[in-house]
């Protein structure tokens, strides 16, 4: 985890120079569009809970989204199983598709949340989120403002994936040669990056 932020932390150095430039049109406004699409009693299908999950957070994290961060190129989807490694060396990153230009400290929560959980978001791992936020921060060290959003953000990035996952869960048909990832991951991590005792993590 250490080496991943190390190496998203150079990808966003390297790419400060790109001059071309792409919406992210998987950002806010996406996740409330999906989620709304979804709607309460298909959230409810996946949940019961889901719907006030949804509800108690959603119109909160859209509306205090911070729009004076540092931008540039961001992955946006640095799951695990986009990044090849050598033992402990990354050796490259793929699956770009999501790719776009927002803010940068973004793409390090979509990353924390992809890396820093068990699959399911029921097990926080904090070596993994030490290790993976002081490898970025070795590189590119964060701004006052950057650290202070990182909950938020972080909060973001769980909306984010549980929206796609969410609708994807309630629209894929029944013989379509894809998996339904569990939207319930991501709901879990969402729940646990909104509590104010979990801020600290991101103190690393």
């Amino acid at each position: 985890a250490h080496a991943v932020g190390r190496a998203l932390a150079q990808v966003h150095l390297a790419a400060a120079t790109f001059a071309r430039s792409r919406a992210n049109t998987m950002g806010p406004a996406a996740w409330a569009d999906l989620l709304g699409q979804c709607g309460e009693v298909g959230l409810a299908a996946i949940d019961p809970m889901l719907p006030t999950l949804v509800a108690a957070h959603l119109p909160r994290v859209t509306g205090a989204w911070p729009a004076d961060l540092p931008r540039g190129v961001i992955h946006a989807d640095l799951f695990p199983d986009n990044v090849l490694m050598l033992g402990d060396a990354v050796t490259g990153m793929i699956d770009f598709y999501f790719a776009c230009h927002d803010t940068l400290a973004y793409d390090l929560a979509v990353t924390h949340a992809a890396w820093c959980f068990d699959d399911a978001g029921t097990q926080f791992l904090p070596d993994v989120s030490a290790a993976l936020l002081t490898g970025y921060r070795e590189v590119r060290p964060l701004s006052a403002a950057e650290a202070a959003a990182m909950p938020l953000l972080a909060q973001g990035a769980a909306l984010r994936f549980l929206a796609t996952r969410a609708y994807d869960w309630l629209n894929t048909p029944a013989d379509a040669l894809v998996t339904r990832k569990d939207p319930l991951a991501f709901a879990r991590r969402l729940a646990f990056y909104a509590d104010p005792a979990q801020a600290a993590v991101f103190a690393h």
